[in-house]
């Protein structure tokens, strides 16, 4: 028995070794990564410049402890990676992953309000369904019910509006009416809890694990930015899984060329090489907490230049590869492809997503979108037997964690056109084999 231990007690095989977008296992059964993990490996792995680039830096240090001395790795990763965001975002505290990135945005927001005489302010919105990270502060934050309702008890409760999930209230995703429509309920609940009282609100650009890649309503985006001027409430993007080049544009929000005051990055900042995130401010905001004492926050392994030279390397690669752009075309042809399964099954309800952020949910009736019996967990059975059958995908239960399924079809932005017909068409094997397993009469015909 192994001495570790993780989640649950389902078993993988040992991980042998893993080049470009396939892993094998000691046994030598090849897997395609399907989901790049869990949406990280954006780049592929056994990539030969990021190794290089990580062994040159482990010739020079390790570690270099923030406090002690500055370093060449983190000072050029800063500069690179605010040459990528949108203008005025370009200070950077560097952590270790995504729930760091995310807990540090909220200390980082909450110490700026108290700079600005606004210590009333400590309340974050966010979404429900959501998901923000691990950590307690980004747990309360998370709208995902059987991750979070063990720990409510030690957490303080937060405010939290819809998810606009259009597609299951039978409304036009292309309709600014239907962007309004939800974008105005962060503004209701603003008044409900008394806007003096509200810190920020927390949004993906494009929903991760919690609502399957679900994208926003035409003007919701643009919308919330609107509202939180209005109120004086920061905007926050949580860009761990949508930054990086996953979705088409380095940042997700770029699809809709709305600016926030914070970021938080990770995933595919690192791509699997090294922990790294990133939280991204405005430079006056940075000055008035530096002014005002400092950051009281901080972590062991923040900018430590092993993962800096790894995490600009990755960036490098991105970029010089134009890995974004393929993210784009490739996803484009995932989406047809994942389109034509939908055809053919009509346990499938719906697909959606942007780049190589993609998802489909599984339905027990497509026009009433009713999800499937609970008790049947296909969220899991079709990650097994598409595992068996050598394909990585990833999947969540879509309705706050408690009904719906859906699953991540996310294959590092490398894929190629004749990879994406692999996937297809292992996806295609393993959807028969889970209808040939459900009950009879349990999906309603399209």
């Amino acid at each position: 028995m192994s001495k570790l231990f993780y989640q649950t007690k389902s078993p993988r095989p040992m991980l042998d070794r893993a080049d470009g977008i396939y892993m094998w296992d000691t046994s030598g059964k090849r897997y395609i990564d399907g989901s790049s993990g869990a949406m990280v490996s954006n780049i592929g792995h056994g990539n030969p410049a990021v190794l290089s680039a990580m062994q040159a830096q482990m010739a020079q240090s390790t570690f270099g402890y923030r406090l002690h001395f500055q370093t060449e790795p983190s000072e050029a990763l800063a500069e690179k990676i605010t040459s990528l965001t949108p203008e005025g975002l370009d200070r950077v505290f560097f952590v270790s992953g995504g729930s760091e990135a995310v807990e540090s945005a909220l200390k980082f927001a909450r110490q700026y309000a108290l700079t600005q005489g606004e210590a009333q302010r400590f309340k974050v919105i966010s979404r429900y369904p959501s998901y923000h990270g691990a950590t307690l502060g980004a747990l309360a934050i998370t709208g995902y019910a059987p991750m979070t309702a063990p720990f409510d008890p030690m957490m303080q409760a937060m405010p939290k509006i819809p998810a606009p999930r259009a597609y299951l209230d039978g409304l036009d995703i292309d309709d600014p009416a239907t962007g309004r429509h939800y974008a105005d309920m962060l503004e209701a609940k603003i008044l409900e809890e008394g806007p003096d009282t509200i810190l920020a609100f927390i949004v993906e650009p494009i929903g991760g694990a919690s609502t399957g890649a679900l994208v926003p309503p035409a003007g919701y985006m643009q919308r919330i930015r609107e509202i939180c001027d209005q109120y004086g409430v920061l905007l926050m993007h949580d860009e761990v899984m949508t930054g990086g080049g996953r979705t088409g544009r380095f940042f997700g929000a770029e699809h809709w060329d709305v600016t926030p005051d914070i970021i938080a990055l990770s995933k595919g900042f690192g791509a699997g090489y090294v922990p790294l995130g990133a939280m991204i401010a405005r430079t006056d905001m940075v000055e008035a907490v530096l002014g005002a004492g400092g950051f009281i926050h901080g972590y062991t392994y923040a900018g430590n230049p092993l993962a800096c030279a790894a995490g600009l390397a990755v960036l490098n690669e991105i970029e010089a590869n134009g890995l974004t752009q393929n993210a784009a075309q490739m996803g484009d042809a995932l989406h047809a492809r994942l389109q034509s399964l939908m055809q053919r099954y009509p346990l499938i309800g719906d697909v959606r997503g942007k780049g190589l952020l993609l998802a489909f949910e599984l339905m027990a009736d497509r026009g009433t979108k009713e999800p499937l019996p609970a008790e049947f967990n296909a969220h899991s059975r079709l990650v097994d037997i598409a595992y068996e059958n050598g394909l990585i995908i990833y999947s969540r239960r879509t309705r706050g964690g408690i009904s719906g399924d859906h699953f991540l079809v996310c294959p590092p932005m490398i894929v190629t056109e004749a990879q994406l017909d692999e996937i297809a068409e292992i996806l295609d094997r393993s959807m028969q084999q889970l209808m040939s397993e459900l009950p009879a009469g349990c999906v309603a015909a399209s």
